[in-house]
This record gives structure tokens, C-alpha cells and sequence, in this order.
């Protein structure tokens, strides 16, 4: 009988399974529901559409999410639609209905069911928060067809799978304007991120306005900065969105420019210290034997944490060698004295008394991951970012967990590490670990990060989108929502929506590009950025010491993206070669384009910026024009080959900061030409 009922749940979970990857195959949503149905309905998007919110608070959440919802639906239809709003408090027939207006915390309620009938539109939830991820999920379902817009007949009930789904933005290596935080608030309301982590002070930069220690801007900012004001401005508009905002002010490490503006609290007395201009980890640290340490830091939460009315305050911790500590004696008298025998020890009693100063002002320290020592307290939370590319076999996140701490992973979604979707979306962030009920509670959740060292305004949107519509998915949905080609499937059209809330990830190459050719014909420019990637991982800035704070980010590599849209489609033909008719068509047209590319791009008047890219030109050229003429002739001469694969070897190697990512496939052309042809 156990037998009989193991086999019927695993055929329902087959089913369902099945079910929801045909759903997928159909509808755009990004993050997937919990659970989705279909229904027998068509609602026609008219210029009669409205809205109803059982609530009269113009001021609150879901009226705005209403109104920005319009304003989207009538650009992305085109119709016009005439109020928006139904008169006389007559019911819309897209309703909302939700219990409270929730503050929002790691215990608020997301959930939400949505209803799509002929005639009328159900948005049903807890929270205002629930309703507007259900109103987020309801514009993904905009469809059209030649004649009509129109909302397919569906069911939805859902809920995240984590309470805590976030993005962390460095601003300290390279200043973002309030502007550029707003669009990415935007963008990460969209895919029901609800975290903002903003980092912001580091080596390179102290963005925070002190009114206590004012030399913190003089010094220590190059002038950038944010306001009080703009702060709370960036805090309400994130509120309006339903996200949280984590600041953090990174110590004792990471403090040049701290330093720079308060050497006194520095540990290597005579140093001379100043604003950092490379990426990298620095040895100014600041002297936790130094009460006017502790006296600095509480005075400057005092006046930071009123900014932030979230319950969390990040402390950074991170990558501190404590090398400073080394040389000072009477750091080292101290640690003897207090029976502490490592660095470790030493930043532990340094994080230790930031707890007892954090908590009078409500806030609960976290910090990454070196934090997690025998002695921390547990009421500290963990922010998992080391792996097995920094050496461990695993995160430390099920370990923090196990050992009663909360916690928070971001292994595996360093976004700045310019790694494909594929390989975020392939992370679980709990993975196979067998968890307690409470074990399991403490993991909050998950956050991409995106480490600003070779970012500017320009370029940021390129780094995040859209492989981070892809990471909140593995952050809201269910871990069996994992099916990587449905997932780019649905990417795409996600991606391009993200535009309509201003975010740049697609409109920046071309304005980089026109800017390195002089506004001249880009057309060639383009075709080689669709093949290209930036240097993975840190390749592009080995050491910390290529690129500085104010060199140039409008090169090549940054007008390519992760994912270069031509190599997948090109790599994915190669990959099923087989000299069929149709397949070999389209395996030629690309290579066809490429062998004619760099006539266009000889064409145009070179500048300093293009120079260094003429080898990587005239050799894809090369090598597209050779095997496209023996593919066609079914011939290859030894001389030929011999040009084949000295170009091909010259293209295997990095470009200008940048990898051609389809050097496998021509090598295996190359080997089937040479296998059949010669």
C-alpha cells in the first residue's frame, strides 16, 4: 500500500511538473508563481479599464503601484485609457482588496492570490505588499495578438520562498546618483525583490553626509555623496515599493577613506592616509584599542541609523588581514592582555562592543561572513559570501544557520563577477541540506551583489540586468522552479520590459559604442559585442591596478555584456552540427556576416579607442571567411587550414578586456572541416 501511494505522489509531482513547464512555455512571469491555472477567460484591456482599491489613503503603497501600473499598461498596449480610476467609488473592474497597510520587516506577508474572468480582475492579499506583487505579476500577463490586448484567463496563489530577496549595490568605488538607484529600485520591485542593501562606504569613498563629522565629506567623498535628504528620499521611495533598505558602513577594515579624514583612529601611527584609487583590499584598519574608535563610531550611528528605520545595520567586517594591527606593539600589548590570540579575536571584541552600541538604537548587527566566530553573539546575522572560489567547499550559510545564527547568503550571485545566468540561476541557495524547521527559518534568504569597481552610472544597469530577473526567481519561487532553457525562454521578453521603468542595460552599449567611433556607423562595432564578453570572474582587473578610480569605462568591454546573444544562438547550432540543410544555413549566415564584417569596420576613421581592436576584427574575419567558402565547397587546402587556425589561435586569446565566446564552436568547425573536406 506504501508502495502504491509513493508511486501516485511521484506521477502527481510528475504531472504537475509537466503542467507547469507547458505553462511556462506560455506566459513571461519572472519570478514563477507557487502555484498558476489556467481558466476558460479573456479580459480585454479597453479604454474602459480601472481600478478599485478597497482603501481611500492616496498616500499609500498599492495607489501607487496602481497608478504607475496604468501608466505602463497604456504604453505598453497602446490604448488609451480614460480614467484609470472609476467615479463615484463605483468598483473597477480590476479590484483590489487588502487587509492592512503593513510595515515592513522580515515577518511581512507577500502572498497575494490574482484572478483574471472575462469581465473583472481579482487581486486579493493580506498586506498592501501582497497586492502589489499581485498587480507586478499581473502586468507581466499583458498579452496581444493582431486585433486585441488582453489578460489570459489565470489563477494565481502566491508567496516567496525567501522573506529576505536582495540586491546590494556598492556605491563607494564608484559613486551611483540617486537617479540611478531609483531605476533599479524599479527594476527590482518588478521581480519582487524587496531588499535593498546599500554599501556605503569603503576605501575608495564615504558617501554619507555627517553633520557631526564633517570632515568625513571633505575628505573623505571627492564630493560625492548623499544628503540626509536624499537618503530619506531614496528610503521612502523604496518604501513605496515594498523595499527594505540596508545601509552599510564597512569597518574596521576597508577604511582608507575613513582614515583620510580621521587618522587619529587609525592603527599605524605616521601613516599617511588618503582615498584609495585602485580596487583591492588595503591595510588601514581602524585601532579597536582606541576608545575614540568606539566614541566615533556611536556618535556617527546616532546620527546614520535615524536615515534607516529598517531593524538590520550591516558593519561590513570583511577582508581585514589586520597587517596594521601586526606592526602596531601596542595593539599587540592589548591582545595580550585580554587573552586574545588572533586578529580574529581582536575583530571579534571590536564587533562585539559595535553590538552593544547598536543595540539602544534598535538595530541588529550583520556583517559578513568573518564575523562568524565562537564568541559573536547569535543575535548577530550572517552575510555568507565566501565559496569554494575563495578556497571552501561550500558556503558558510548552513553552517551560521546550524550554529543559531541568522543568515544571508550572497555565494554564487556575485553579479559583478560577469558569470552567465546560467551559472546564478544554477545555485540553490539552501541546496541539499538537511535543516531543522528552526535551522531552516534562520536562512532569510539571498542577495545579489554588485561590487562597483569597474562600474559607472553608464554601465551599472549592464551588470545587474537581466541576470538579476533571473536570481530573484531562485530567490521568490519554489527550489523546484529550476528548468534553465524555460528560464531564458521567459528572460528575454523580461529583460526588454525592464526598459519601460528606465533601467539601461540594452540602450548603453550603443551610446558607448557611438562614443568610441565619434558618432560614426556602430553597425560593426555591434555585430563583434554580440560575440564578445567581458573577462569573467576578475580577469579584467588583475590585482586591482589596470583601472583606477577615474579611468576610462566607456571601452569595449563595457559595451559587452554577459550572455552576448549571437554566440548562444551560434554556439547552440554548432553544437547540433550535422550538415543538415536548414541547420547549415543558419550555421553560414553568421559566419558570412562575420567574414564581411571587418570591411565595415575598416571603413571607419580609428581613434585610440578602436586601434586595439583591429586584430580581434580582421581575425574573426579571417576565420569566418575560410570556413564559411569550405563548408559551401566541401574543400579545405593545407594552406588554407594552416591560415584557419593561426587566426582561430589568435582568437582563443583575450581582447581588449574582452573574450570571443564562440572560439569553441569555430574550433570544432575548423575540426570538421579538416576531418571531412581536406
Amino acid at each position: 500500500m506504501k508502495k502504491i501511494l509513493l508511486f501516485l505522489l511521484l506521477l502527481n509531482c510528475s504531472s504537475n511538473s509537466i503542467g507547469q513547464n507547458e505553462l511556462m512555455k506560455q506566459y513571461n512571469l519572472m519570478p514563477w508563481p507557487k502555484e498558476i491555472s489556467e481558466k476558460p477567460a479573456k479580459f480585454f484591456i479597453n479604454s474602459d479599464v480601472t481600478i478599485s482599491i478597497n482603501a481611500q489613503d492616496d498616500k499609500h503603497r498599492v495607489r501607487n503601484a496602481a497608478v504607475m501600473f496604468l501608466r505602463r499598461l497604456s504604453n505598453r498596449t497602446g490604448v488609451f485609457l480614460n480614467e484609470g480610476f472609476p467615479v463615484n467609488n463605483s468598483k473597477g473592474n480590476i479590484q483590489i482588496t487588502f487587509s492592512k497597510v503593513t510595515s515592513l520587516n522580515i515577518e511581512t506577508d507577500e502572498s497575494y492570490t490574482l484572478d483574471i474572468s472575462d469581465n473583472s480582475i481579482q487581486i486579493n492579499s493580506n498586506t498592501d505588499v501582497g497586492a502589489i506583487r499581485g498587480l507586478a505579476t499581473l502586468l507581466q500577463l499583458t498579452q496581444n495578438n493582431t486585433t486585441d490586448n488582453f489578460f489570459p484567463g489565470i489563477h494565481i496563489e502566491d508567496s516567496p520562498r525567501f522573506v529576505w530577496r536582495g540586491l546590494m549595490i556598492d556605491v563607494a568605488r564608484h559613486f551611483q546618483p540617486v537617479e540611478v538607484l531609483k531605476r533599479n529600485l524599479e527594476g527590482m520591485a518588478s521581480v519582487k525583490m524587496n531588499v535593498f542593501h546599500w554599501h556605503l562606504t569603503d576605501d575608495q569613498g564615504f558617501r554619507v553626509e555627517s553633520k557631526t563629522y564633517p570632515k568625513l565629506q571633505e575628505f573623505a567623498s571627492d564630493g560625492q555623496y548623499y544628503t540626509h535628504e536624499q537618503i530619506k528620499e531614496v528610503v521612502a521611495y523604496a518604501n513605496k515599493l515594498g523595499i527594505r533598505v540596508i545601509p552599510e558602513i564597512d569597518v574596521p577594515g576597508h577604511a582608507s577613506a575613513i582614515l583620510s579624514a580621521y587618522p587619529e583612529l587609525g592603527s599605524k601611527k605616521g601613516f599617511t592616509y588618503a582615498i584609495e584609487r585602485y580596487a583591492g583590499v588595503f591595510d588601514p584598519t581602524l585601532d579597536p584599542t582606541n576608545e575614540k574608535t568606539y566614541e566615533f563610531l556611536e556618535n556617527l550611528f546616532k546620527e546614520i541609523t535615524p536615515l534607516f528605520p529598517d531593524e538590520y545595520f550591516h558593519i561590513g567586517g570583511d577582508e581585514n588581514e589586520g597587517k596594521h594591527w601586526n606592526e602596531n606593539q601596542n595593539i599587540q600589548a592589548f591582545k595580550k592582555e585580554h587573552g586574545l590570540e588572533t586578529n580574529h579575536d581582536l575583530q571579534t571584541y571590536f564587533n562585539i562592543k559595535l553590538e552593544k552600541i547598536l543595540a539602544p538604537l534598535n538595530k541588529k548587527l550583520m556583517g559578513w561572513d568573518e564575523i562568524l566566530t565562537p564568541s559573536i553573539p547569535t543575535t548577530a546575522v550572517i552575510h555568507s559570501w565566501r565559496g569554494e572560489h575563495e578556497g571552501l567547499e561550500q558556503s558558510t550559510l548552513i553552517e551560521a544557520s546550524q550554529k543559531g545564527y541568522q543568515a544571508v547568503l550572497s555565494a554564487g550571485y556575485y553579479i559583478d563577477r560577469m558569470l552567465p545566468v546560467e551559472h546564478h540561476y544554477s545555485v540553490d541557495p539552501i541546496g541539499g541540506a538537511a535543516l531543522t524547521k528552526e535551522e531552516r527559518k534562520r536562512i532569510l534568504g539571498a542577495e545579489a551583489t554588485m561590487w562597483s569597481e569597474l562600474v559607472t552610472p553608464l554601465t551599472i544597469d549592464s551588470r545587474i540586468w537581466p541576470r538579476t530577473a533571473a536570481i530573484a526567481e531562485r530567490f521568490w519561487s519554489t527550489k523546484e522552479v529550476n528548468d534553465i532553457p524555460l528560464m531564458k525562454k521567459r528572460l528575454k521578453p523580461v529583460s526588454f520590459n525592464l526598459e519601460e521603468l528606465g533601467i539601461t542595460h540594452i540602450s548603453s552599449r550603443d551610446v558607448i559604442l557611438r562614443g568610441m567611433t565619434n558618432n560614426q556607423d556602430i553597425s560593426s562595432l555591434i555585430t563583434l559585442s554580440k560575440i564578445c564578453e567581458p573577462l569573467k570572474v576578475y580577469e579584467r582587473n588583475k590585482g586591482g591596478i589596470e583601472y583606477k578610480s577615474f579611468s576610462p569605462f566607456t571601452l569595449f568591454a563595457d559595451a559587452c555584456v554577459v550572455d552576448a546573444e549571437d554566440a548562444e544562438m551560434f554556439n547552440e547550432l554548432v553544437s547540433n552540427f550535422n550538415n543538415q540543410p536548414e541547420n547549415s544555413a543558419k550555421t553560414l549566415s553568421y559566419l558570412n556576416q562575420w567574414a564581411n564584417n571587418h570591411a565595415l569596420f575598416s571603413r571607419l576613421e580609428k581613434n585610440q579607442k578602436m586601434i586595439p581592436l583591429e586584430e580581434l576584427s580582421v581575425n574573426l574575419s579571417n576565420v569566418a571567411k575560410i570556413l564559411s567558402t569550405s563548408i559551401e565547397s566541401k574543400s579545405i587546402n593545407e594552406s588554407d587550414l594552416d591560415t584557419l587556425k593561426t587566426s582561430l589561435s589568435t582568437l582563443e586569446k583575450p581582447h581588449v578586456d574582452v573574450e570571443v565566446v564562440i572560439t569553441k564552436s569555430l574550433r570544432l568547425l575548423t575540426d570538421y572541416c579538416e576531418t571531412n573536406f581536406l
